[in-house]
């Protein structure tokens, strides 16, 4: 048995630490608490990754590798300094599919420059076609995500006739591909038309999928990157990427998974489904009802004054109008005068999982006042006040009474149960799910017109004002 030497057992030694703290740092983002903790054990874990990388005996020259390690620093301080925390899903998208692009071309290289390796190892070509193929899938669908979330592509889902079919055919005919390289690695035409149909791929798997799926989408994004990760690593012969890849692909399905059933709905629903209002539903639902029930500034600020506990639901609104920070000096305010508040987050609320919770921590809300929706739904009957923030369909009662709704079944947080609730919206425009909300009607509901970060600082105004 040959032994190793001090730099190969060196290498061994910061990949296991490596892979030893980015599961430590998963394991702390399972909870509020631990989360930055978390994310502490995963960036030390991936600087001793670099540097067990660095140190391989393969790297003749580093002067590219420092250009790209400079250019990479600074690029990634810039999106760090300058995106705020309310374009974090559009910030993720894009990290994917630099992800995505990063692993396609390494596969490329791979592919080119070791070719006497592909003839002689079946794992070998297996893992590169998988590599570029999935690489090439994340690029372009992250890309479809981000131009979803940013509004550049529309987020109504863009369906044709037999698009699933199609899609399966892609699907198909690329893991033939795949399986012809293995039987003659040298076909190059296979290889980088497996690049090409991966790139087409990401865009028609994503292209008809709704704005309301963008954290379903999210999750899946973040399986592939970790999948095409992975199949570098065993390409590579790279154990961390390996370790890595595996971790972050399994845990973005799982999420993938928790989130849809968040949703009531099947992951392959979401993937497929086209997910918006059908004709029959959105007619159901327009139209002929009962007005809304539209207050003032001041009519808001009488409730807020006599309650004596509030749940606050943030949605995606409360993201669009940055109004984070605001709510978190609205409930400083109320608690001064001796209301008790919470907060009560929906696993799909926003564009990201935890999206609110990002947010909320971003403006320094406590963790403790931030409640799951199983732990603090059975609250909403005692309340005295829900304050809904730009949240729509995760507070829509159709879910619960409307058979005929496209969101019946999903699991909603029971903010019409207050003895009083107060929502703040833009306009009467409906959800991403293109249906009413049945709240707005409700005789216990005041909604109030407008930005959510000036009437919530109106609200603040006029209680320190009393």
């Amino acid at each position: 048995m040959a032994t190793l030497s001090i730099r190969d057992t060196l290498i061994q030694l910061l990949y296991l630490a490596a892979a030893i703290l980015f599961v430590q740092g998963l394991r702390g983002l399972g909870a509020a608490k631990s989360a930055r903790r978390g994310i502490l054990y995963a960036e030390i874990g991936m600087l001793f990754a670099v540097i067990g990388t660095l140190l391989h005996n393969d790297i003749i020259s580093y002067q590219w590798i420092l250009i790209g390690l400079i250019a990479g620093s600074a690029i990634g301080t810039m999106m760090g300094l300058w995106i705020p925390m309310t374009k974090m899903p559009e910030r993720i998208a894009l990290s994917h599919a630099f992800g995505g692009i990063a692993v396609a071309l390494v596969g490329i290289v791979e592919y080119i420059e070791h070719m006497d390796l592909m003839r002689e190892s079946t794992l070998h070509i297996t893992a590169t076609g998988l590599e570029v193929g999935l690489g090439a899938l994340t690029f372009t669908g992250s890309l479809m995500a981000f131009g979803k979330l940013q509004g550049v592509i529309t987020g109504k889902p863009v369906t044709f006739p037999g698009q699933n079919a199609s899609n399966g055919l892609l699907i198909a005919v690329t893991l033939g591909l795949i399986g012809y390289l293995i039987y003659s690695p040298d076909s190059a035409w296979a290889f980088y038309a497996i690049v090409v149909l991966g790139t087409v791929l990401g865009v028609s798997l994503v292209l008809p999928i709704g704005g309301a799926d963008m954290p379903v989408v999210i999750c899946l994004l973040n399986s592939y990157a970790g999948l095409a990760a992975a199949a570098t690593g065993f390409a590579l012969k790279n154990n961390v990427l390996i370790i890595c890849g595996a971790l972050d692909g399994g845990s973005g399905f799982l999420l993938g998974m928790m989130m849809s059933k968040a949703m009531n709905r099947s992951f392959t629903n979401v993937l497929f489904g086209a997910f918006g209002a059908t004709p029959e539903a959105a007619a159901a639902t327009a139209g002929g009802g009962p007005a809304p029930n539209v207050g003032t500034i001041d009519d808001s600020v009488e409730v807020l004054k006599s309650a004596r506990s509030l749940i606050v639901i943030p949605g995606y609104g409360m993201a669009v109008s940055q109004a984070q920070h605001a709510v978190r000096d609205l409930a400083a305010a109320l608690i001064a005068q001796g209301t008790s508040v919470r907060y009560a987050i929906h696993p799909v609320a926003g564009r990201m999982p935890g999206h609110m919770n990002v947010l909320l921590a971003e403006a320094n809300v406590p963790y403790d006042q931030l409640y799951d929706l199983d732990l603090i739904n059975d609250e909403f009957t005692t309340v005295d006040v829900a304050l809904v923030v730009g949240a729509n369909d995760v507070v829509n009662p159709a879910a619960r009474n409307n058979k005929q709704s496209p969101i019946y079944g999903m699991p909603i947080l029971n903010a019409d149960l207050a003895r009083s609730v107060i929502v703040l919206k833009r306009s009467l425009n409906p959800g991403f799910a293109g249906i009413e909300n049945e709240l707005f009607v409700r005789p216990n509901t005041m909604l109030v017109l407008g930005d959510a970060k000036r009437t919530i600082l109106s609200f603040t105004a006029g209680l320190k004002a009393s």
